[in-house]
């Protein structure tokens, strides 16, 4: 009973000593900078360089969308995988995170593994082009993150993905 009174009144020093770090509102995106912030869905991003950003810049372009129970990457994605393994090559200090998707058929470890292996699929093409081992990371979402609701050819075809996500050297930017 008496090591309950005594932790109480401390419990509650501890607490009180704690300092908040108030909240600041995120800034403006600033386009005469070389790193921007920006809204991406729910989440303020900054850190990230305009390159990456802006979306006349072939690096904003992130998705690779795949054919059914497929995970090679089309001929029409190669150059862009390229332009980001570029980008990788040139500024060793970014990661990437790449999220492999599937859509909604078939059994949870099915697409599992066939998320892994299309996340797999680009992070091997981005290090063949000279990217480095520990910039890039790989992992499946498998059907758990639907880009599209709804269950039909348009909606598995948006689904049927992968995602590629950067990580600025300063800790910030969008994983």
């Amino acid at each position: 009973m008496n090591k309950l009174l005594l932790i109480a009144p401390l419990l509650a020093l501890v607490l009180s000593g704690c300092p908040s770090t108030p909240i600041k509102e995120a800034p403006v995106e600033d386009r005469k900078s070389d790193v921007t912030t920006v809204k991406v869905g729910d989440a303020t991003v900054t850190g990230l360089p305009l390159e990456l950003t802006d979306s006349k810049s072939v690096l904003s372009k992130r998705i690779i969308y795949f054919d059914l129970d497929k995970y090679d990457i089309k001929d029409e994605y190669k150059e862009l995988v390229a332009a980001h393994a570029k980008f990788l090559v040139a500024n060793r200090p970014f990661k990437m995170l790449i999220q492999g998707h599937t859509d909604e058929r078939g059994s949870r470890e099915y697409n599992l593994s066939l998320g892994q292996k299309r996340a797999e699929a680009v992070k091997r093409n981005l290090i063949l082009l000279g990217a480095k081992e520990e910039q890039v990371e790989a992992v499946s979402f498998g059907k758990e993150k639907p880009a599209a609701e709804g269950h039909n050819e348009a909606a598995w075809a948006q689904n049927r993905r992968a995602h590629m996500l950067y990580k600025s050297p300063a800790g910030s930017g969008e994983f």
